[in-house]
């Protein structure tokens, strides 16, 4: 598809390209120029608050949990005194 270079520089996106995306006005892209292309990427912008979440330990250490949870690997605790007692021995 092609668009055209508008004042101040500006491109519209084709809708067709925006609806497959779901790129919604105020989204965030990030630009980037490669091999004399350039390449706009959709981002999405995370709370600072929530960002430990989205580390790569964090994520690596949701996978494990996730694993274990599939496996049966889990233990249960009916009181939150039973589950102090078990992580002491």
């Amino acid at each position: 598809m092609v668009t055209q270079i508008r004042r101040n520089f500006q491109i519209t996106l084709p809708a067709v390209i925006r609806k497959r995306l779901g790129l919604k006005i105020g989204d965030l892209v990030e630009t980037t120029v490669k091999d004399g292309k350039i390449i706009i990427i959709p981002k999405k912008a995370i709370d600072a608050e929530q960002s430990w979440f989205w580390s790569k330990e964090w994520q690596e250490a949701e996978k494990e949990a996730d694993a274990d949870l599939k496996s049966g690997e889990v233990k249960k605790f009916k009181t939150v005194e039973e589950l102090i007692k078990n992580l002491d021995k």
